[in-house]
């Protein structure tokens, strides 16, 4: 049996069924179906693998910026002076930020 491929698949009563406002509400209709989660629900049940360190307080010993040292005044992160890329009157910028 020989098919014409040139035929349209659709009938034109098939074609003029399809309206804007039948496509929308089947477009609504699909998108009612999907589950909606809540981030902050879903991010609350999640626990990281190991220990329970809720209870546990972080100790760091903060040194003051040394004389080899400076801070950048793009991501005013304390660099090395070996990360000096331009000193422009006083306004320090490291190698990442002039990069």
């Amino acid at each position: 049996m020989a098919t014409d491929y040139d035929v349209p698949r659709k009938q034109d009563e098939e074609l003029s069924s399809d309206s804007i406002e039948e496509l929308k509400a089947q477009r609504n209709q699909q998108q009612a179906s999907q589950v909606d989660e809540d981030e902050a629900q879903v991010a609350e049940g999640f626990e990281l693998p190991g220990a329970d360190l809720s209870n546990e307080e972080l100790s760091v010993r903060v040194l003051p910026k040394q004389n080899d040292e400076f801070t950048c005044m793009e991501c005013f992160l304390v660099r090395h002076r070996s990360q000096l890329a331009e000193d422009n009157g006083g306004v320090l910028i490291c190698t990442d930020c002039a990069g």
